[in-house]
C-alpha cells in the first residue's frame, strides 16, 4: 500500500527538522521551571501523592504529533492511477504479393523456402499490430486470399493455408505485382505498401512487371522487393515421381535482380536479396523498422489525496492536548 504513495509538495518535510529542536527546547524550559526546594525530610509527602504530574509531558508529546501529522499533511500524500489510450495516427496498409510456384519448395533454405517464408512472413505480421495487411499469392497466375483486413488472427490462418498446388505452376510477377496494386488503389490508408517476394524470372502472365510498376507508381504504393534463394546451385523440384511426389535435383538459382531492383526504385521502395534463413529474418525486420506507424498515447491521471485523515488527525490531538490541559491537568499557578 505505502509503496503507492507519492508527496506533491515533500518540501514541507523540511519543517520535520524543527522538532527535535522544539523537544531540547522543552526539556530546557521544563528545567528552569522546576525550582529546587530543601528540607529536612520528605516523609510527610509520600502519603496521598498524585501521578498527574509525571504524566503531564504527555501533552507535548501530543502537541508534536498533532504537528507531525500536519506537516505530513501539508506535503499532500496521494496516490496516483494511470490510465492510458493509444490512437493510431498514421495507419498503414500492407499487401505481401508472395511466389508459391513449385520452385519454392526447393531446400537451400530449411526446411524449404515456402516453410522458411512462411515462417518469418507470421513474425512480420504478429509485429504489425496497428496495420491492416492483406495477403497475394501467385505463381503462373494470381490472385488474393485475403484483402487488407486488421483481423490478424485470419491473415496468419490463411497464410497457413496456402500452398503451391493452390495455383498453376510458373512466375508471373507482373500478375503478383498488379493484383497487390488493386488490392491497395482505392485505400484511404496515408501510406500504402506491397512487399513482394519471388525466386525466380518472371515467365508467363498477361500483365508486364513494368507494365504493374508504372500502376504501383500512378497510386503512389512502395514496394519492396526480395529476391529468395541461394547463390549457385539448390536442391529443386525438377520433375514428378510415379506416385506424384517431386524429383530433386541441383538447379541453377536464377533471379531477375535488375527487374526486382528496378521496381523498387520506380516505386520508392527497396530491393532485398535473401539467401538463407537468417537473411530472410533480417530482411523482414529491416522492413518492419523502416515502415514503422505513428501511434498517439493519451495518458490519464487520476490522483486520490491522503492529506484529509492526517488534517482530522492533527486536530483532534490538538483538540484533546488542549482539553486535558485545562481539565485534568489544568494549574491554578
Amino acid at each position: 500500500m505505502l509503496e503507492n504513495i507519492q508527496f506533491a509538495n515533500p518540501q514541507f518535510f523540511w519543517l520535520l527538522l524543527l522538532l527535535p529542536l522544539a523537544v531540547v527546547w522543552y526539556l530546557l524550559k521544563r528545567k528552569k521551571e522546576t525550582a529546587p526546594l530543601k528540607i529536612s525530610s520528605v516523609k510527610g509527602f509520600k502519603a496521598g501523592g498524585s501521578i498527574l504530574p509525571r504524566l503531564k509531558p504527555i501533552l507535548f508529546v501530543m502537541r508534536l504529533l498533532a504537528l507531525a501529522a500536519l506537516i505530513t499533511a501539508m506535503a499532500r500524500p496521494q496516490t496516483l492511477d494511470i490510465s492510458s489510450r493509444t490512437k493510431t495516427t498514421r495507419g498503414i496498409d500492407i499487401v505481401m504479393a508472395l511466389d508459391f510456384s513449385s520452385s519454392m519448395l526447393a531446400k537451400d533454405l530449411r526446411p524449404n523456402r515456402l516453410i522458411a517464408l512462411k515462417e518469418v512472413v507470421a513474425e512480420f505480421i504478429k509485429n504489425r499490430p496497428n496495420d491492416r495487411i492483406g495477403l497475394v499469392a501467385y505463381a503462373g497466375e494470381s490472385y488474393t486470399p485475403i484483402p487488407v483486413t486488421s483481423d490478424k488472427a485470419l491473415v496468419l490462418n490463411t497464410l497457413d493455408q496456402l500452398d503451391f498446388e493452390t495455383l498453376k505452376d510458373g512466375t508471373a510477377i507482373g500478375m503478383g505485382l498488379a493484383t497487390a496494386v488493386n488490392r491497395l488503389k482505392d485505400s484511404k490508408a496515408e501510406s500504402k505498401v506491397i512487399i513482394l517476394l519471388t525466386d525466380g524470372v518472371n515467365n508467363t502472365g498477361v500483365i508486364e512487371p513494368l507494365t504493374a510498376t508504372e500502376l504501383a507508381k500512378e497510386y503512389h504504393i512502395k514496394t519492396y522487393t526480395i529476391g529468395l534463394g541461394t547463390n549457385g546451385m539448390a536442391m529443386t523440384p525438377v520433375a514428378y515421381n510415379p506416385d506424384g511426389s517431386f524429383r530433386y535435383g541441383m538447379q541453377k538459382v536464377e533471379i531477375d535482380e535488375k527487374l526486382l531492383k528496378d521496381i523498387a526504385k520506380e516505386t520508392g521502395g527497396k530491393y532485398f536479396r535473401a539467401t538463407n534463413n537468417r537473411k530472410l529474418e533480417e530482411i523482414y525486420e529491416e522492413i518492419n523498422q523502416l515502415e514503422t506507424t505513428e501511434i498517439e498515447e493519451f495518458k490519464y491521471y487520476n490522483y486520490d489525496e491522503k492529506f484529509r485523515p492526517l488534517a482530522l488527525l492533527a486536530g483532534a490531538l490538538l483538540f484533546l492536548e488542549l482539553l486535558l490541559r485545562y481539565t485534568v491537568f489544568r494549574s491554578f499557578v
